[in-house]
């Protein structure tokens, strides 16, 4: 990436990158979380300048509510869709389902399982291959609004999985789906319309070398 090509990823004009680079400026928290969790810098190399620049490792973010109580180690079984043929039969019962693999973490609340992220609609917090975290819920009353949540949508007869946050809508019976990502628009979609709902409880962001 050449010094104008960053210097527009980060908002900011040439001369202040070139001050941030000497040492002159500080990095704003903006634009060092876009660097860490959209360009993958090494947080560490970033402020030490020590060890590799790029993380090679896999990030997690937990999104938790004070209610939360967290387990010392669980052990989240990891599911395909494809193999599973979608949430609704996922959801219906997990237990005929063969997980592809388990992920072992600790200090985070119950997790019910774990699927791959498709999709651009929440970049850049969530990007295509990454892993989300949930906990099923049964009751579209239970959900907190504005909060982030694994849905399955029925699109004339069709299984739409996809993350979104969840908000009220005006319209009664409706609830709006908004994205991340400012190329996605928000959407209206009616209640009855969702088939299967899990609050993400965290995601993992897998890195790689550069």
């Amino acid at each position: 990436m050449t010094q104008d090509q960053l210097s527009q990823r980060l908002g900011i004009g040439k001369a202040a990158l070139s001050m941030i680079e000497t040492g002159k400026a500080a990095l704003s928290s903006r634009n060092r979380n876009i660097l860490v969790q959209e360009l993958n810098v090494n947080p560490d190399w970033l402020e030490t300048g020590q060890g590799e620049m790029f993380n090679a490792e896999p990030d997690l973010t937990s999104y938790l509510h004070r209610t939360d109580n967290s387990l010392p180690l669980q052990s989240v079984p990891l599911y395909s869709i494809e193999g599973t043929a979608g949430l609704v039969p996922l959801f219906s019962d997990q237990r005929q389902h063969k997980p592809i693999n388990y992920i072992h973490i600790p200090n985070l609340p119950k997790c019910d399982g774990a699927i791959y992220v498709v999709g651009d609609s929440m970049y850049p917090l969530l990007k295509s291959g990454d892993i989300v975290l949930y906990k099923q819920l049964h009751d579209i009353g239970d959900v907190f609004w504005g909060d982030m949540y694994l849905l399955s949508i029925d699109i004339d007869g069709e299984e739409y999985v996809t993350v979104k946050y969840i908000q009220k809508s005006d319209r009664e019976g409706y609830v709006k789906l908004v994205s991340q990502n400012p190329h996605h628009a928000d959407k209206e979609v009616e209640i009855k319309r969702i088939r299967a709902l899990a609050l993400v409880k965290a995601s993992i962001r897998m890195n790689s070398m550069r």
